[in-house]
């Protein structure tokens, strides 16, 4: 690696599991500086329909306010935005308004773009389950236009079978073989980030 990666990695709608801190653990064992964010001050959720309760009840502009709070320190670096589903997300969002952004790695969740989003090159990849009940098919062939028509360079890896957040060890979605394809992809992606 040719120079120093910093990485800004936000949980899914679980909140800040174990899954979470081992995939940082994970990023940082190939020489990347990761910081995981709680977005839900310390609550996790169980099941989906509970840590979808906890992100309605928080409000998605006060996730996005503590999102941009706790990378503000961090932004004049150059980041690369990461995010596991509702995280991926935020993580979107705030990359496409930084133009300082490195790169952005979607695992599991998009986001919508305002019409007049623009970025210069930014090199995006998207790792999602084929099919995915939260990412329909029709969805990301819209979004992935409409992030090329942004300046976005954007790479998707689909992966057939696997659960929504497959990546995820701890939960019924998960699937190893499809797990490790992902992070050899991604971790791949980070060095190129980086050089």
């Amino acid at each position: 690696m040719t120079s120093p990666t910093t990485i800004v990695l936000f949980h899914s709608a679980y909140g800040l599991r174990p899954a979470v801190h081992a995939a940082a653990d994970r990023l940082r064992a190939a020489g990347h500086e990761v910081h995981v964010p709680d977005l839900y001050e310390g609550r996790t959720a169980e099941t989906v329909e509970d840590g979808m309760a906890i992100k309605d009840e928080i409000g998605r502009e006060e996730l996005l306010r503590r999102a941009v709070t706790a990378v503000a320190p961090l932004s004049d670096r150059g980041l690369v935005y990461a995010g596991f589903s509702l995280g991926g997300s935020i993580a979107q969002n705030l990359a496409m308004a930084d133009e300082k952004a490195r790169g952005l790695l979607l695992l599991h969740g998009t986001s919508d773009l305002p019409e007049d989003a623009s970025v210069n090159d930014l090199p995006v990849q998207l790792h999602v389950a084929d099919p995915d009940p939260f990412e329909p098919h029709d969805w990301l062939n819209a979004w992935y236009l409409r992030m090329g028509r942004a300046g976005a360079d954007v790479e998707v890896h689909r992966y057939a079978g696997a659960g929504h957040l497959f990546t995820d060890p701890e939960l019924d979605d998960y699937d190893a073989e499809a797990a490790e394809r992902t992070w050899a992809v991604a971790l791949a992606f980070l060095e190129e980030v980086a050089a």
